[in-house]
Order: C-alpha cells, then sequence, then structure tokens
C-alpha cells in the first residue's frame, strides 16, 4: 500500500495508507485511528453510521476534508441499515442520520458539504426504491473518495510552484495525508515539489496544542516519507521567523468563508508573525471548504473539553483544579494576511477567488 518512486537515487516512500475507506466485501467503513499515532498504527472498522458519527465527534479521525468523506461513508451505512423500510420512512430516517452526523463538529464545513451531496442524491432518486438509492449513495460516497485523493494531488501540483529548491516551509497542525484521505492539502505542494520536481524542501511542524496534531501527526507522515521535519512549540514560531529560518508557511482550512479563514487555534497568531516578517503565508484547500455565502460572524467557533488543555494527551494534570479553562478549537485569520488560496483549480488571492466562485455562492 506505499507508493514508492526513485528518488536522489535513493527509494522515496509516500505515506499512500488512507486515513478512511470503504470495505466492498464487507460494506464496512474503515479508518486509521489518529489519537493513538504515532505510537500505535490501529484500524477501527464501523458497519453502523452512529459509529462514523461518535469517531468524527472524539477525533479518531480529524482533518476538513477527511471529516467530509467520513460523513458521507456515515450517510452509505445509515442508507444500508433502512434499506428494507418503505420510501417515506426510509427518507425520515435517512434525514435523521444525516442530523446525527452533522451535529458532531461545527466548524468544518466539509462536513455539512458531503451530508448536503449526500442528501441531494437521495432528494433526486425519490421515485426509485430504497434498495436503489442505496447502492447509489454507496457509490457516490465511494466517488467522493476518489475525488478527494484526486484533489489534492491537483493542490500539490499547484501549490509546488511557490517553493523554491532549498525552502523551509512552516506549517500548523496536521493539514497532510492522515487530515485527507491521502495526500493532504497544506502538505500536497511539499510533496509534489520532492516528488514530481525533484526540489529539496523541509518542513518545520508546529506541535498545536492542545491535541498536538503537528507533533504526533505531521511529524509522523512527514518522517514515514523521509521528509526532512522539525517540530517546535507552538510558541516559537515568531522567533524562528525573525531569525530568518522560515520561507514560506502553508496551512489548510477548515472553513472558508468571504472575509476570513477558519483554521486551527493558532493559525491567526502564525499569520500575523509571517506578515510582520515579509514571509508568504497559504492557505491550501479544496473547493469543498469554501463557504463564500457566508462572513465570519455567521460561523460558529468549536469550544472542546477543558480537559484537553487541563491535561496532555489525557495523562499528565497540568492545570491547578477548579481553574477555568478556554479550550477553541479554531481561529480566525482574516485575508489581509493571506497571501494566497491554494485550490485544486490555481492559486487566488482573495478578489480572485471571490470572484471565480461568486456565481456559486451568489
Amino acid at each position: 500500500m506505499n507508493y514508492q518512486k526513485l528518488f536522489f537515487g535513493v527509494t522515496q516512500h509516500f505515506l499512500m495508507i488512507p486515513s478512511i475507506e470503504w470495505k466492498d466485501e464487507s460494506n464496512t467503513v474503515r479508518m486509521i485511528d489518529q489519537t493513538l499515532l504515532p505510537h500505535e498504527l490501529v484500524f477501527l472498522e464501523f458497519k453502523d453510521f452512529r459509529g462514523v458519527a461518535n469517531s468524527i465527534k472524539i477525533m479518531n479521525i480529524r482533518g476538513a476534508p477527511a471529516i467530509g468523506v467520513a460523513a458521507a461513508m456515515g450517510m452509505a451505512l445509515a442508507a444500508l441499515e433502512f434499506q428494507y423500510m418503505d420510501t417515506a420512512t426510509y427518507i425520515s430516517y435517512m434525514k435523521q442520520a444525516a442530523n446525527t452526523i452533522t451535529a458532531t463538529r461545527p466548524t468544518a464545513v466539509n462536513l455539512f458539504w458531503a451530508v448536503k451531496r449526500m442528501l441531494n442524491v437521495l432528494e433526486k432518486n425519490l421515485k426509485k426504491n430504497p434498495k436503489d438509492i442505496t447502492n447509489m449513495l454507496i457509490e457516490e460516497a465511494k466517488g467522493m473518495w476518489k475525488e478527494d485523493i484526486d484533489t489534492n494531488r491537483a493542490i500539490g501540483k499547484h501549490g509546488a510552484h511557490v517553493l523554491v529548491d532549498g525552502d523551509t516551509v512552516l506549517t500548523h497542525c496536521n493539514a497532510g495525508s492522515l487530515a485527507t484521505v491521502q495526500y493532504g492539502t497544506a502538505l500536497a505542494p511539499v510533496r509534489w515539489a520532492i516528488e514530481e520536481q525533484g526540489k529539496k524542501i523541509q518542513v518545520i511542524a508546529n506541535e498545536t496544542r492542545p491535541r498536538l496534531q503537528g507533533a504526533r501527526l505531521t511529524a509522523y507522515e512527514l518522517q514515514y516519507d523521509k521528509i526532512p521535519v522539525k517540530v517546535q512549540s507552538d510558541n516559537c514560531s515568531g522567533l524562528i521567523m525573525m531569525l530568518g529560518n522560515i520561507d514560506k508557511v502553508i496551512v489548510g482550512a477548515d472553513r472558508i468563508v468571504s472575509d476570513a479563514v477558519f483554521n486551527k487555534i493558532g493559525t491567526y497568531l502564525v499569520a500575523l508573525a509571517a506578515k510582520r516578517h515579509n514571509i508568504p503565508f497559504y492557505v491550501a484547500a479544496p473547493e469543498s471548504t469554501l463557504s463564500l455565502d457566508e462572513t465570519r460572524k455567521d460561523v460558529t467557533i468549536e469550544q472542546r473539553d477543558g480537559k484537553e488543555v487541563a491535561n496532555v494527551l489525557g495523562k499528565v494534570h497540568i492545570v491547578p483544579d477548579g481553574v477555568e479553562i478556554i479550550n477553541f478549537a479554531f481561529d480566525i485569520t482574516p485575508f489581509d494576511l493571506i497571501t494566497g488560496i491554494i485550490t485544486e483549480h490555481g492559486i487566488f488571492k482573495h478578489r480572485e477567488l471571490l470572484k471565480r466562485y461568486k456565481s456559486s455562492f451568489g
């Protein structure tokens, strides 16, 4: 399952284990349990959409594109469960399943995009029997899985053009292969620059408190792929830029609205530091992450359990008992701090992005 390519006279291994996949032989959703990385590579399997919904909520799977595909596959599992009901009951239960899945995490727009896409298939085929609709939903979810890989590689192809041989790229959180089906968004340009263009690129990954996605996941997959990577504490970003050790910043996104980008908490501070030191700051995300009919005021920022901050990976308690915890999962980065948005169709400045997608979002 590993992709191998000759690179500077050695074999370069790229992480090609899908973060999630549909198993046809058993009609099962199989995903990597990312809460156990980097110490254990464990796969979870689900036949019930409720299990998939819970896996999204507790972050067995995370990353906006991966969450979207998980949501679609969860809807397919729901369809399998309800396909023997009469049409009216089937439709009612499918809408209840959609509500269960979309209630898991409020900020990542891919979740809602994927469920809406699955419901559109349902609503366009109401005259068919539930078994036929179910087969169509399964195929739709599998198609979204394939589309994600193709989209990420296109993001990589476009984004690699901003990288120069010898660049050091700073990234925040994990927007690599593990945050998608495969290949990644923010890390896709790095992979493409190395794999297809022969450039030497290294990455500095912020640890990304409180769940340490950078330290645990970004470092894991880049080390696996033999891409040079170092991890630093989040509060080191400003200094490392001041010292001249960063050439580009590339991050992912969980929702891009008309006036800002929502991404993992801490992104805004990285963008401010990059602006101060004239370092290009790029956001890499698929079209499915765009929600340009909204502004920042329309978005609910997820607040997670304070235990994530008070405890390091749920093991070591570091905050005195009784002290209130603030734990926003995402923050808001205004467009004036962003050099460009890298999508599967190219790199766009703010005005270009709004112009290109104006007709799609009204």
